[in-house]
């Protein structure tokens, strides 16, 4: 299989070669036949020449013309290069010829009819004694217009084309010189091409291009190119949701500062330095930005590349990730705990306690089936009340009495959406309240859980004993990084729910609470949380 360079050799060179040589073949036949032409009209003017000369005509008359003829005829063909200059009466007798040999012989070719007779002057091809030749020939007039003879002019036909090819050899030179200049140029561009696509092949060039789509639209980040002119040459799906575009929309060309607007693209095209994780607000989404200049060969700027990701996406992975490891810390806390149980179950059964052996493991399984059985009596999401069982085994590992209102109660069936909103509430809040509670010293750590769904509304109160948030007010506690904690992780708690609070048509509220800390409320219009997924389903 030929490379791409060499078909586009192939190509450009057959082209090349192929219109030249059309071109000249058709020009310089052209010329051959105009060349033909003008030696054809060469020898018909020397030939009328010749009959109007006075001496000529008047040797006619005389008792040998060939005498005066054949001289006056013979200066003539040496001077205009004639191959033959023949003078004959109308009996077609030679009277000049150059071969003196053949002077008295009569004419050879059978073509001075025309003008011996009928007083014509004209150009034919005829085969004489000197070989084949391009003729003119014309009558020799009297003094009263009598034809009295005929003079003929030839060029050999041999001569002549070996004249026209001589003449045509400078052209057939120039276009075979233009051949090869194309040929080099044909070189030229197919390497030039070849190294501006690295040296790929089309089908490699296209494959790449699959490739690249396929990771552009699969990548989470979201990726927006120009050109150097600012507009935009791709936008990835991660993009436009971001950018909250949905439907089929022409981006190819448009401005991207009516698109994404402070994007600060135009700043790279105008610098062209880099800048990283910079923060950009789109809509209400706070973005960390990436942006990269494009450089061309020459190293000047092309266009440039913008990759974005939720900043709130990163939050929630690093609070996942603190997640997991507090969840690692407390499960190595309750091995350890468990360990030291099982050793104080086996000093007793050493001792022979068995009774108070048997008590201890009655004790343990006792909390954990109370627990259980009062998550199974008030809620009926199983995945809230897993929930619920997670934290209530993480405060007794940290040593929080973590209490929940007997009064609390959640009867209503959350679809998906209302679920993960209710799990995200109550994590926060509780793990707030928790931190809240350990910073006493004093005192036992405590946390109360209370929530309810009877009526039009869920309602969540969560508080602690901890030293309370009087100094600070709830509207900088609920701003995104506001946080009353040590550490760059903090403030998106309690951002986080106001936002989901917010979306279904709810509120969150700081109270003073019983307990002496701060008391968390919130409320959700039970209609969206629970019924909104259902219904969007039913449609």
């Amino acid at each position: 299989m030929l490379t791409m360079r060499a078909r586009i050799l192939a190509l450009i060179g057959a082209l090349i070669a192929l219109m030249l040589g059309m071109q000249g073949l058709y020009l310089n036949l052209s010329k051959a036949d105009l060349l033909s032409e003008q030696i054809g009209l060469r020898a018909l003017s020397v030939a009328k020449t010749v009959a109007v000369i006075p001496e000529l005509i008047a040797a006619f008359d005389t008792q040998d013309p060939a005498m005066i003829i054949q001289s006056i005829a013979e200066r003539i063909r040496q001077e205009t290069g004639a191959e033959y200059v023949v003078v004959g009466n109308r009996d077609e007798v030679r009277y000049s010829h150059p071969v003196p040999e053949r002077l008295g012989q009569k004419m050879v070719g059978s073509d001075n009819e025309p003008a011996l007779f009928y007083g014509e002057s004209y150009i034919s091809f005829a085969t004489g004694t000197l070989g084949e030749a391009m003729r003119g020939k014309t009558p020799v007039r009297d003094i009263q217009g009598n034809i009295i003879g005929v003079v003929s002019v030839g060029f050999l036909v041999d001569q002549v084309s070996e004249d026209v090819g001589r003449l045509l050899y400078l052209g057939w030179l120039m276009i075979a010189t233009s051949v090869l200049l194309g040929l080099g140029g044909a070189v030229w561009i197919s390497a030039h091409i070849k190294h501006l696509i690295l040296g790929l092949e089309p089908h490699e060039i296209a494959r790449l291009i699959n490739e690249k789509e396929a990771i552009l639209q699969s990548i989470h980040e979201g990726i927006v190119a120009v050109n150097r002119e600012g507009r935009i040459t791709l936008l990835n799906q991660s993009a436009q949701r971001t950018l909250g575009i949905s439907g089929h929309h022409e981006f190819q060309g448009m401005p991207v500062d009516e698109l994404v607007p402070h994007s600060r693209l135009q700043d790279v095209l105008t610098s062209g330095k880099r800048q990283f994780d910079q923060e950009l607000w789109i809509g209400d989404t706070s973005v960390i930005v990436n942006r990269v200049p494009i450089f061309n060969p020459q190293g000047e700027v092309d266009g440039a590349v913008s990759t974005f990701r939720s900043q709130q996406e990163i939050r929630e992975l690093n609070a996942a990730l603190k997640q997991v490891n507090a969840d690692a810390d407390l499960l190595r806390e309750q091995a350890h705990e468990f360990s030291n149980r099982l050793y104080t179950i086996s000093g007793l059964l050493q001792l022979e306690k068995i009774n108070e052996a048997l008590a201890l493991i009655h004790q343990e399984g006792q909390v954990e089936q109370d627990q259980v059985r009062f998550v199974l009596q008030h809620l009926k999401n199983p995945v809230v009340g897993a929930m619920l069982l997670s934290k209530m085994n993480q405060a007794r590992l940290r040593h929080i009495q973590f209490d929940m209102d007997n009064d609390s109660s959640l009867e209503s069936t959350l679809h998906q959406q209302g679920q993960d909103a209710l799990l995200k509430i109550l994590s926060n809040l509780i793990d707030n309240a928790f931190d809240a509670a350990e910073e006493r010293t004093d005192t036992l750590p405590r946390v109360r859980l209370f929530f309810t769904d009877l009526g039009e509304q869920l309602l969540i109160e969560v508080e602690d004993n901890g030293a309370g948030v009087e100094s600070t007010t709830l509207e900088q506690l609920i701003q995104q990084g506001y946080s009353t904690k040590s550490g760059n992780h903090g403030g998106i708690g309690l951002a986080l729910v106001k936002r989901i609070t917010d979306s279904y048509a709810g509120n969150i509220y700081l109270e003073e609470g019983e307990l002496g800390g701060a008391c968390f409320v919130v409320t959700l219009d039970k209609a969206l949380s629970v019924l909104q997924m259902w219904r969007e389903i039913n449609d």
